[in-house]
């Protein structure tokens, strides 16, 4: 079998990029890591070598790519079935796609604001009204999956699934802005954050020195 690769941007910010790394972190398979830095002169140019989207992240399977988070994670769930990388249980499983696909299409005032600065801390009193209403959307789909499908275990459907794997960088950003979570959401969001995959990532984000400005706070 050739060796799977996936192309990345930078690990300090791109939240698509961490999603696609993950699910592939959780086949178990080696791969080789691919990083091309975001908002360069060149960055598009080295992108459109690997995909024709021009954007991250991306999986190369062989003569196989494959482009978009979700796209990938699809892929990884057929091509290593005995992962069982979405709920068996058929309501479970029809309930992950959808909170999947929701995070995938949606939460945009909350993607503007609060943008993945995964190894800052941002304390922030307050935000937007939009802002506010998709977090309650999102610890309630969190609190709902766990009620329903989690207590037993860590994770939105027990085990780690594509669910969480989409989730993922909501937690960091959380973490980066000082949203309050309390009860099954806040068990959750250490759940997630104490993934060694998640913590490879920080630490990986940590040492990185490519850097976009406008993503940079003035003290960091």
């Amino acid at each position: 079998m050739a060796q799977l690769k996936i192309v990345i941007g930078n690990k300090k910010y791109s939240s698509w990029s961490l999603r696609g790394w993950l699910a592939l972190k959780h086949t178990g398979e080696p791969f080789e890591e691919i990083l091309v830095p975001l908002d360069q002169p060149n960055t598009r140019e080295q992108l459109l070598r690997h995909s024709p989207s021009g954007r991250v992240p991306v999986l190369i399977d062989g003569d196989t790519v494959v482009w978009d988070s979700l796209a990938i994670c699809e892929y990884l769930s057929e091509r290593f079935p005995q992962r069982r990388m979405w709920p068996e249980d058929r309501k479970a499983r029809a309930l992950a796609r959808s909170i999947s696909s929701e995070m995938h299409a949606g939460f945009q005032n909350l993607r503007n604001d609060l943008c993945m600065k995964i190894v800052e801390s941002i304390p922030t009193p307050s935000f937007r009204p939009e802002v506010k209403e998709e977090i309650r959307r999102i610890l309630s789909i969190w609190t709902d999956c766990r009620r329903r499908y989690g207590a037993a275990k860590p994770f939105l459907f027990g085990d780690f699934s594509i669910a969480d794997v989409m989730f993922a960088p909501v937690v960091s950003r959380f973490r980066t802005y000082g949203v309050p979570l309390k009860g099954s959401a806040a068990a959750y969001a250490e759940a997630i954050w104490n993934l060694p995959a998640m913590q490879q990532w920080v630490a990986d984000a940590k040492v990185e020195l490519h850097r976009l400005g406008r993503y940079e706070t003035a003290t960091a």
